[in-house]
């Protein structure tokens, strides 16, 4: 998570908005698939941020175990998560991490990522922000109040970018809160994984 502070690159992706229904559902696009052919100064880590994929699912689909590629490599872009999905997951980001630094915000959305592939929760990015908890509550308070709604800024689409390329490469956090505001001491006994402003984040 540490190299996170250091990573600002600027994403080259146009994002979709979302419509919510009566009942405060999300209206879902469809995923694409396309190739790549590689240029002088073009890296996985660039591609991914560019594409919306993670280095690790680009590697894994072009048979790659190194992260050197050359111009004039054609490489499979597959496009695992939908312009809607990061839009949602955008908006939650910016709701939660108003005011956070950069790096904080990328942490929020590797949060989601990490709860998608954890067996102990949804495994969609819908499914992991729209989640109740065993109390009826939603695990992400801007689900609950509708601060959702409100559109994300750039800042925000961009962390979560970022956070797709950087997927499966973190710590594994599947938690984050802000100790002045907890109100469940349950929390306090996850490990910690990083402190990244008002956030702490843990396993």
């Amino acid at each position: 998570m540490k190299k996170l502070k250091k990573l600002v690159i600027a994403s080259t992706l146009g994002l979709s908005l979302f419509a919510f229904s009566a009942d405060n559902t999300p209206t879902e696009a469809a995923t694409t698939t396309t190739t790549h052919t590689v240029k002088s100064g073009d890296t996985l880590w660039k591609l991914g941020v560019a594409y919306g994929v993670s280095v690790n699912q680009l590697k894994a689909v072009n048979k790659r175990t190194s992260n050197v590629i050359y111009p004039g490599q054609k490489l499979v872009i597959p496009q695992t998560i939908t312009a809607y999905e990061k839009d949602l997951l955008a908006r939650l980001v910016h709701a939660e991490a108003k005011g956070e630094s950069y790096a904080g915000k990328v942490a929020v959305a590797t949060v989601v990522f990490n709860r998608v592939a954890h067996p102990e929760f949804p495994n969609t990015i819908h499914g992991v922000i729209t989640e109740r908890t065993p109390s009826g509550s939603f695990a992400f308070t801007p689900y609950a109040t509708g601060s959702i709604k409100q559109p994300a800024d750039a800042e925000a689409k961009r962390a979560v970018e970022e956070a797709i390329a950087f997927r499966g490469q973190g710590a594994g956090s599947i938690y984050f809160y802000n100790p002045a505001k907890i109100t469940n001491k349950w929390i306090l006994s996850r490990q910690t994984t990083i402190v990244i402003g008002n956030h702490v984040f843990a396993k």
